[in-house]
């Protein structure tokens, strides 16, 4: 296949575009544990906050929230070493957006933990601790897989929609595999092909994605019985 010479600069494309999903991946999911902790906390304020932050984020489009979190925070920044007279502080786009979509999608990620935690039955953690089990074992042996067999569909829906979010970095300047493919794309007058190779690179990411998915279902799912018709 003839990629006229910008065969490299879209296997960097792609390689920065599996990086950003996966480390924006890796951040959601951290925080949207912490978030699904602050829903189901007992105090109101946590509970709060965090219902204030999962509906003004699902509610306004990630462009928008990427336009104002990138370009308002480095607006801030300049402001600060301009206050300060010290040199002037550049955000690398790629951190940006890292922090960016991973803190986007902690709202999804928020909702889809607290759901899950809430289908496990309250007493199994609870009987684990009664059978000298600390909280720390409970959690981890008891509470947390049977909460990731019942989210993992719903981290699925949300890893592939965090893959197609990533093509919107490329308006803060991210050479992803968007911008490669553009650029060849402007450069050999050949569009439509690089438009093509770049979705080409979309579906095999979530094609080996949703192998991978598969496995940590069947994972998972040991010891569980499924229902049958």
């Amino acid at each position: 296949m003839d990629f006229e010479g910008f065969g490299l600069a879209l296997l960097e494309g792609a390689w920065t575009t599996v990086r950003l999903a996966a480390l924006s991946l890796g951040l959601a999911f951290v925080l949207g544990l912490a978030g699904a902790s602050a829903r189901l906390s007992r105090h109101a304020l946590p509970r709060a906050i965090g219902a204030a932050y999962t509906t003004l984020i699902r509610s306004v489009p990630d462009l928008v929230l990427m336009l104002l979190l990138f370009f308002s925070t480095q607006m801030l920044l300049d402001q600060a070493t301009d206050a300060l007279r010290i040199a002037q502080i550049d955000i690398e786009p790629f951190v940006a957006d890292v922090l960016t979509i991973g803190f986007i999608y902690r709202a999804y990620f928020t909702e889809t933990f607290r759901g899950a935690f809430l289908g496990v039955p309250r007493g199994e953690p609870e009987a684990g601790m009664a059978f000298g089990m600390s909280g720390w074992q409970a959690f981890h042996r008891i509470l947390f897989p049977q909460m990731m067999r019942l989210a993992l569909p719903a981290i699925g829906n949300n890893w592939q929609v965090i893959v197609k979010a990533t093509a919107l970095v490329s308006i803060i300047g991210l050479s992803d595999i968007v911008k490669a493919a553009q650029d060849a794309g402007r450069s050999s007058q050949r569009f439509f092909f690089f438009t093509i190779v770049a979705a080409g690179v979309y579906l095999c990411i979530t094609s080996v994605s949703h192998v991978a998915l598969a496995k940590l279902e069947a994972r998972f799912s040991v010891g569980t019985r499924r229902a049958t018709a």
